[in-house]
């Protein structure tokens, strides 16, 4: 029995380091939104701390004029409507643009433009997006953030004629920051709060092409 009791006694004891060691504590894996928050400008950062704000002002300002157009889009105007994986494959989208929200007082409250082309592809260990024609075309990469069901935007408005757009952070007139969403199968969204134009919401639905380009 004195055995067992002393047996027992060292099991609940734990030994002490060896002098000049220091005991190692297990730190937690860093934070993915680490990597894009290195990158945002503290502009941006605002703007995506102000996401849900956004939604609501814009929303407010465009049921007052379309409050049927806004019902109609369904799921894509919802704000809480991310679903899981939301990572886009590479490829050839459909996109179309709906802005919403007064910037100004002469600024529509709600508008839909015309579907155009957007591409995804993988760039190292992101993707990136980039609208492909129109004389305003975001280009931009995605990064993982610790809201599994989002990726962050962060990039630039490439102008005119221009075969490549300005790099982000380099003018701060042109630069974007959103959130990429999954909304439905083969649907997504990205969704850029308080952008540098005459809206307070800017919401780019992206669907596949159905004939990929090989």
């Amino acid at each position: 029995m004195l055995a067992l009791a002393l047996l027992g006694a060292g099991c609940s004891t734990k030994p002490k380091p060896p002098p000049g060691l220091t005991p190692r504590v297990e730190v937690g894996a860093p934070l993915k939104s680490e990597g894009w928050r290195q990158v945002a400008t503290a502009a941006d950062e605002d703007r995506l701390a102000r996401l849900q704000a956004a939604w609501d002002s814009a929303l407010a300002d465009a049921r007052k004029t379309s409050g049927r157009e806004i019902r109609r889009e369904g799921v894509l105007l919802r704000p809480q409507a991310s679903l899981a994986r939301p990572a886009p494959s590479p490829g050839s989208y459909n996109c179309r643009l709906i802005k919403m929200g007064k910037a100004s007082a002469k600024s529509p409250a709600y508008e839909s433009f015309k579907p155009f082309f957007c591409y995804v592809e993988v760039e190292g260990e992101l993707l990136t997006i980039v609208k492909q024609t129109g004389s305003q075309r975001p280009a931009g990469r995605l990064w993982e953030d610790d809201d599994p069901e989002r990726l962050i935007f962060l990039g630039s408005l490439a102008l005119g004629d221009e075969q490549v757009p300005v790099a982000y952070g380099d003018d701060p007139k042109r630069d974007m920051a959103g959130v990429l969403e999954r909304i439905g199968p083969f649907r997504w969204r990205l969704v850029i709060p308080w952008p540098q134009s005459t809206s307070k919401l800017d919401v780019f639905e992206l669907t596949p092409v159905a004939k990929q380009p090989e």
